[in-house]
């Protein structure tokens, strides 16, 4: 496997082909071990391409209970 750089969405897309056929893999193996260089890059190249701000955290509190079907009045009890 030639291991390159992901820099453009087909570098991304082929990363993320190589690791698809690597998925079933055991971890602490030799082809599990491949893994380990194709997901770092791609994490990079995702984390530079997609960045994810974090929630607010009143906000991140409000969506979880409103997920779960929570009130404020019920999370005082």
């Amino acid at each position: 496997m030639e291991i390159l750089p992901c820099k453009t969405k087909a570098d991304h897309r082929a990363a993320l082909k190589a690791v698809e056929g690597l998925m079933s893999a055991r971890q602490g193996t030799r082809v599990g071990e491949r893994l380990d260089v194709p997901v770092t890059l791609i994490a990079t190249y995702e984390r530079n391409h997609f960045p994810m701000e974090l929630p607010d955290p009143i906000e991140a509190i409000r969506f979880r209970m409103e997920q779960k079907g929570l009130t404020a009045k019920a999370s005082c009890r």
